[in-house]
């Protein structure tokens, strides 16, 4: 009974806020075959090794909150990998072929420094993901790839710099969550009132953008529920096919160079 228990106990490996600043740290504590969750989050790691794909079992990685610039290309190959968490660190782009989990359901990507420009071609093509979290990053649109997420309930893009939404956004039926507030969204594309994200099981978050007026008007009286039975009007769906992309003033971007994902990164 106490072997089992050992063995039980080295399946997971939580080492929150220890001051690691390396893998090798903890090499000693890991047997790559049977490791299922590692969360090493509130740490300093700069760097993620590329022998990460040989924890083979691995289903869970929580990296939150460290200091890492870049994935290696080998963590997409990690086989049985749910969960991956690495939010609030440095990232500036994905690597090639990030897009090639074959399980991946919950991708947090949340206060990094990623845009459109940080993707690889496939990143959109994780036909698991189930959840995927870009809030404070630094996209200003969306590639209409994100049709090809079908499996997608929830899509936060908050407190971004996001000017347009792609209308094959309206092409995830199964979505249910969406937050896009904070962002310099003028006008929302028809396509997306096709969602249903209005009632007591979805979340729609709509504020914080710089809507035009007949937008902003339908919020301020009935919030998120009015802007979404207005989008779905024939009167809305002539509107928008009549504007022209430069009729609308582009907003400005926030200042965001006190991010803490920022600091000790050279801007280009």
């Amino acid at each position: 009974m106490p072997k089992d228990k050992k063995k039980e106990e080295v399946t997971e490996v939580e080492h929150v806020d220890r001051n690691i600043s390396s893998f090798s740290q903890i090499s000693h504590l890991i047997d790559a075959e049977i490791i299922t969750r590692l969360s090493l989050s509130h740490n300093k790691l700069t760097i993620v090794p590329p022998n990460i794909a040989d924890l083979i079992s691995l289903q869970s990685l929580n990296l939150w909150n460290n200091q890492i610039e870049e994935l290696p290309p080998s963590i997409s190959s990690l086989p049985k990998l749910r969960i991956l968490n690495v939010g609030m660190n440095k990232l500036t782009k994905l690597p090639k072929g990030f897009g090639s989990f074959s399980e991946l359901e919950i991708l947090d990507l949340t206060y990094n420094n990623l845009s459109e420009r940080s993707l690889p071609g496939n990143f959109f093509f994780m036909q698991t993901l189930r959840a995927l979290y870009l809030g404070d990053n630094d996209f200003e649109m969306l590639p209409g790839d994100v049709e090809n997420l079908t499996n997608l309930q929830i899509l936060v893009l908050r407190e971004n710099d996001l000017l347009t939404l792609p209308k094959e956004l309206g092409k995830l039926t199964r979505l249910r969550e969406l937050h896009i507030q904070g962002n310099r969204l003028a006008m929302i594309p028809p396509e997306l009132g096709n969602l249903e994200l209005v009632g007591s099981k979805q979340v729609l978050r709509l504020e914080h953008n710089p809507f035009i007026p007949r937008i902003q008007d339908q919020f301020d009286e009935n919030g998120a529920a009015g802007v979404w039975a207005h989008i779905r009007t024939d009167d809305y769906r002539y509107f928008f096919g009549r504007q022209e992309p430069s009729s609308t003033p582009v907003p400005p971007k926030r200042n965001k160079e006190k991010k803490v994902s920022r600091k000790g990164i050279q801007q280009a």
